[in-house]
């Protein structure tokens, strides 16, 4: 009998497998990777929602503990997924500029605000009022790291590559079993796909769509992430990554026209150079009604947990909420009340 099986392999995940990995638990993960958010994510951790220059939900907790959970993967995996890179928030007006000081002075949000306001140097930028620089930022190579993240468990025999069955799932008096193998806990961690999980399905998972553009633009020539309407990140010999868009209707990872000519139409607003598409791809963020994770056990079967939810923050947010759920099943340490799915459960359990 194993300590733990996984279901799905995204950030959430590979998350939990490092929290097993670093206790000595033994565990299996099961994904067939129909969830694609985690590998299209554009990656950026940036600690402030830049729309209305706020600091995120425990942002800066999860960012201490995001840095070193990275760097620790670097080496295990012998691979490099960090990139330091500058975000920049374009600004629309003076009335943006003087937000942004008084932003600054606030608590927390002190440390990740520069107070100077940056002059566009680019000039097929269109950023006439300048930029506002985030502090402490960066992006991690997320399609890397799930990739290297699933040879690393081919290698050790750990990754059953296969859709989840339910029908094949039997709790016990001791845990579960599943298929030729016993596991003390399970842990869902299957993004969006938590819609059709039989157990956890009654918790308001809404999913929002995302697309990105990869554009080439040899004459761009810019290092920084530039938020304006949508993001340009920089990926390297004059190729950028460009979105993403927020799509509540469409639950498909298919890209789409419609996608593609918004952000278009919102690119050549911010762009004065010519650029050509080499790449479109999409995926569905596992969001949820009040914006925050879903993490716990279930209310009735008590060697089941759910670890989801994480929006498109999951690059901050998974170390973080990982190494509580562990905490929370081995040692029935409290979890935090804005991330526990008993925040929903009693309309539904009673």
């Amino acid at each position: 009998m194993i300590d733990y099986l996984i279901v799905g392999l995204g950030l959430a995940g590979i998350s939990f497998c490092e929290q097993l990995e670093k206790n000595n638990k033994t565990f299996k993960v099961v994904s067939d990777a129909s969830q694609t958010s985690s590998i299209v994510a554009g990656g950026l951790y940036n600690p402030v929602i830049l729309k209305r220059f706020t600091l995120a939900w425990q942002a800066e907790e999860q960012l201490k503990l995001a840095k070193s959970f990275y760097a620790d993967l670097e080496r295990k995996l012998g691979v490099k997924l960090d990139y330091t890179l500058p975000v920049y928030r374009r600004f629309h007006s003076v009335e943006e500029q003087n937000q942004w000081f008084v932003a600054s002075d606030k608590k927390g949000l002190d440390v990740f605000l520069n107070t100077t306001i940056k002059p566009n140097v680019n000039s097929n930028i269109d950023a006439p009022f300048g930029y506002g620089e985030v502090m402490h930022t960066g992006r991690i190579d997320t399609k890397k790291l799930v990739l290297s993240y699933k040879k690393y468990l081919q290698e050790k025999g750990l990754l059953s590559e296969e859709t989840f069955d339910f029908d094949d799932l039997h709790l016990t008096e001791n845990g579960v079993d599943y298929g030729s193998f016993s596991a003390k806990q399970i842990v869902f961690a299957e993004g969006f796909g938590l819609k059709t999980n039989p157990f956890f399905n009654y918790l308001p998972m809404q999913g929002s769509k995302g697309e990105y553009l990869f554009i080439e633009a040899p004459d761009l020539k810019e290092e920084r992430a530039i938020k304006s309407s949508v993001f340009i990140i920089p990926q390297g010999d004059d190729m950028y990554r460009v979105g993403a868009n927020y799509e509540h209707n469409d639950k498909t990872n298919l890209p789409t026209e419609s996608a593609k000519e918004g952000l278009l139409a919102k690119l050549r607003t911010v762009l004065k150079c010519e650029f050509k598409v080499v790449g479109q791809v999409a995926g569905v963020r596992p969001t949820v009604t009040d914006r925050k994770p879903l993490v716990g056990r279930h209310p009735k079967f008590k060697q089941m947990y759910v670890l989801n939810g994480f929006g498109s923050r999951g690059v901050l947010i998974g170390p973080a909420a990982s190494k509580q759920l562990y905490a929370y099943a081995e040692n029935n340490e409290a979890l935090d009340p804005e991330l526990n799915i008993a925040r929903f459960t009693q309309k539904f359990f009673r």
